[in-house]
């Protein structure tokens, strides 16, 4: 049996689980199962791998993808460049990549290596939004998503501005959010998990009277499917984009990495 999984806390709900389970039976995929992992420890992660052999494939969530780097052996170049692992691929015994590199595995011949796929979801499912007076973006949240996010943006050449409860070098605090401000950046993206169900009356405190429809809000929340974030933003008319299509896309791409 292969078996993958998702890992994080908490994990109330999961796209991931629902996702991957109707997959297998779709495309008559046998001997195979994907299931959520709790972990409110990432130091639990070690045990998790010596302890499931079966273990082929696993996905990251909040609060880990950047703390779960500590125990991955080679990171993909889009991995090192986010700075945040949302995929991990098990190589059991030495995979070919360890073959060539002549590594040797850390845990009891098992190589672990990182990817990220959040950077391919968004920007593949950001881009055909993307208009020629969206200038600059402001990145709500400054976590691990955030910053799949920001790699993406500075791939594209759209400078960013970081917007947290509270302002540092460089990061905006929602307080400091003008007129003026929501003028020049026309792309907000919400990476928080304000307005996740069931805390559907919640969203990030922006002056959304300020929004026009110039405005792209892109929402990595995906349930509901029109979070409070999204609908007041296009209640003034602007854009709006949820997570969905980002999820499927990265999901699809972790079976890739998995399998190839």
């Amino acid at each position: 049996m292969k078996k993958y999984g998702l890992i994080g806390f908490p994990l109330t709900h999961s796209f991931s689980e629902k996702y991957f389970t109707e997959k297998f039976e779709k495309e008559n995929i046998e001997e195979t199962s994907y299931s959520l992992i709790t972990m409110e420890n990432i130091n639990d992660f070690p045990k998790l791998i010596k302890d499931n052999p079966d273990l082929r494939g696993i996905n990251v969530t909040i609060p880990h993808k950047i703390n779960v780097i500590l125990f991955i052996d080679e990171l993909s170049d889009e991995a090192k460049g986010v700075g945040a692992v949302n995929c991990i691929k098990v190589c059991a015994g030495k995979c070919v990549t360890s073959l060539m590199m002549g590594e040797l595995s850390t845990l009891k011949g098992k190589k672990l290596i990182g990817y990220n796929t959040d950077a391919y979801g968004f920007e593949t499912s950001i881009s055909p939004f993307i208009k020629p007076h969206h200038k600059h973006a402001l990145i709500l949240g400054n976590g691990g998503a955030a910053k799949a996010i920001q790699y993406v943006f500075k791939k594209l050449n759209i400078p960013f501005k970081l917007v947290s409860r509270n302002a540092n070098k460089g990061i905006l605090s929602y307080d400091q959010l003008s007129k003026k401000t929501l003028a020049e950046y026309q792309i907000i993206v919400n990476t928080t998990p304000l307005g996740t169900y069931p805390a559907i009356n919640e969203c990030p405190d922006i002056p959304y009277q300020y929004l026009t429809d110039k405005h792209l809000l892109y929402d990595l929340v995906y349930n509901p499917e029109e979070t409070l974030f999204l609908k007041k933003g296009k209640e003034q008319g602007a854009t709006t984009k949820n997570g969905a299509d980002m999820l499927v896309l990265q999901a699809e791409k972790s079976w890739e990495i998995w399998n190839k």
